[in-house]
């Protein structure tokens, strides 16, 4: 997930054939390190995003206009004085560096034509917009860097720019085999460490990709690689740096559980547990990619406040179970007490007042047995002693089993709940799980007790089998009921993760019989929808929908079946055609 040279180089392809030739119509900043540049060329238009974020910096074409401010600041000025109209001969980038430059051609005051540079540098917490003539002398920058800030060099009007050299890595278009030798594979580190650390515009998740590739471990130390094993890791990197000079790269995203986890301008191979999805360009790539985690993000921290009341819960519920497994433990020496009780009853009457014990045989089992006794009570009254405590244990057992049933049974809600808000995609799925913890007691509703609420909307899931079935995945509990018991009719076919919560995935079948392949796909969504997700097989049970049956009072979601089916299900999804 780096922006690294290599996927700057892809963007330089991408921005010479969209932007050379084009003039610009309209330069903003719509944040203090970034700028919204429109540009106008084949009768196109592009707005290019640049960004010096010292989090996330970025270069990409996009369709979305940001608001710009009222009062432009100093840096957007002087661009739109100097390039506000300036046409863009060229987009190149210094080797493998982490820097574009577009070269702007325009008219100064006397009509004369110029070439003045606008030059970004991707650098993490050093990254900058600078803008030079054409001699490379700085006449500003979004980012002001003095003397005191840094030792290297200075970022300020009326500089000489110059790409700073901090570490001497070597070019990985011109670097040779023998310096390949001397400067990666002579380093005492692990070969992917000193890939990355010795050539320009290498991230260490290109690195650990060249080592891939080569057969080789990344973390294995340099001087431990054989003489066969260093030929082929440097063919490996020029056949990289050949599909790299060339511009053939192919840009995707890799999705692991439905979350972007890499991304790359060229395909990815070490990720073998991972999904791939290829975009026709990499500023499609990029937007997709950190919209997409966004999206993530912002849907956990919405549903950060859900996640601690059910985790609360959970761990509540749980301490009340081991505390009332450990009084049903307790209760069971109840027929214990019963049986001294009816021995005393049988065989008391031989007992003498200062007798402390009654030994006799148990005649449920013939053995031995001692009955302690207490010598201020007669044998009728230890036998009554008895009798009541066995009474009591009796109705302490039969109180914790209904408690243990309804613990057991609010866990299992809770994590059918925290299931469901692991794969909530948006607001409104939120906001119906919240309902439903409000519906449970777990959530205060606010707002007058009677008043008419307007329900969230959220719809299931929808998915089309290889052989046209529909299937439907609930996302929560309400889902999941709705699906079972007022969308699927009585021959559709229903899916679920055998003892662990999960989504109900349901099959219309429109009167058809179900091929294999459909049966397969249902099994993989029921195990993918579920908190099995990470095993690499779940057990999953299907039935026909007219065998569910819903107890009276039970929670949401809750189903049971009498007769079923089972097969085992990976849970991988990559293949099943989704509708959005």
């Amino acid at each position: 997930m780096a922006f690294d040279g290599i996927t700057i180089a892809n963007m330089r392809k991408e921005l010479s054939l969209a932007l050379e030739g084009g003039r610009i119509t309209k330069i903003a900043q719509p944040e203090p390190d970034e700028l919204m540049i429109t540009i106008k060329n084949n009768r196109e238009q592009y707005r290019l995003l640049l960004s010096a974020s010292a989090s996330l910096p970025l270069v990409y074409l996009t369709q979305k206009n940001k608001q710009a401010p009222m009062t432009a600041p100093n840096f957007c000025m002087l661009l739109r004085k100097h390039i506000g109209s300036g046409k863009i001969l060229s987009v190149t980038q210094p080797g493998l560096e982490r820097i574009l430059i577009f070269s702007v051609e325009h008219r100064n005051e006397l009509g004369d034509l110029c070439v003045k540079k606008l030059i970004a540098e991707f650098m993490g917490k050093h990254s900058n917009l600078i803008f030079c003539d054409d001699q490379g002398t700085i006449l500003d920058s979004i980012k002001h860097v003095s003397q005191h800030m840094s030792s290297v060099r200075e970022v300020l009007p009326g500089r000489p720019y110059f790409i700073p050299h901090t570490q001497e890595k070597a070019d990985p278009f011109t670097v040779t085999e023998s310096e390949f030798y001397e400067k990666v594979l002579k380093k005492p580190a692990p070969a992917a460490k000193a890939i990355y650390t010795s050539l320009t515009g290498f991230s260490p998740l290109m690195a650990e990709e060249v080592c891939f590739r080569s057969g080789i471990d990344g973390g294995l130390p340099t001087e431990a690689l054989d003489e066969p094993a260093r030929i082929h890791l440097y063919h490996t990197f020029c056949l990289l740096m050949e599909d790299i000079r060339e511009g053939n790269f192919a840009p995707g995203i890799l999705f692991r559980n439905r979350e972007p986890v890499e991304y790359a301008a060229v395909p990815l191979k070490q990720f073998s547990d991972c999904s791939s999805v290829s975009y026709g360009s990499m500023s499609e790539l990029l937007e997709a990619f950190y919209d997409e985690k966004n999206r993530i993000t912002r849907i956990r921290q919405k549903s950060a406040d859900l996640r601690k009341i059910v985790n609360t819960a959970l761990e509540r519920n749980g301490k009340k179970l081991i505390l009332q497994e450990k009084q049903m433990k307790d209760t069971e020496k109840k027929d214990k007490y019963r049986i001294y009780g009816e021995l005393l009853n049988t065989y008391g009457y031989s007992l003498s007042l200062e007798d402390k014990f009654l030994d006799t045989v148990n005649y449920y089992t013939g053995e031995p047995i001692r009955v302690p006794l207490d010598p201020q009570l007669t044998p009728a009254e230890n036998a009554k002693k008895y009798f009541d405590r066995y009474g009591k244990l009796k109705r302490t057992a039969e109180a914790l089993n209904v408690q243990i049933a309804e613990t057991r049974s609010e866990l299992d809600h809770l994590d059918s709940v925290s299931a469901a808000l692991d794969i909530a995609r948006d607001e409104n799925d939120l906001a119906q799980i919240r309902e439903e913890l409000a519906d449970c007691g777990y959530v205060r509703r606010h707002g007058p007790a009677n008043s008419k609420r307007k329900k969230p909307v959220s719809h299931p899931l929808h998915y089309v089998s290889g052989d046209g079935f529909d299937m439907y995945v609930g996302k929560n509990n309400y889902q999941n009921e709705e699906l079972s018991f007022k969308l699927a009719s009585g021959n559709d076919w229903w899916f679920h993760a055998k003892g662990i919560p999960g989504s109900h995935v349901i099959v219309r079948t429109e009167g058809r019989e179900l091929p294999d392949s459909t049966f397969e796909e249902a099994g993989r969504l029921a195990a993918y929808y579920s908190k099995g997700r990470q095993a690499p097989k779940v057990e999953i049970d299907y039935t026909l929908k007219k065998n569910l049956r819903k107890p009276a009072g039970s929670k949401p979601g809750f189903v049971i079946y009498h007769t079923n089916y089972s097969l085992m299900a990976a849970p991988d999804i990559r293949n099943i055609k989704e509708i959005c």
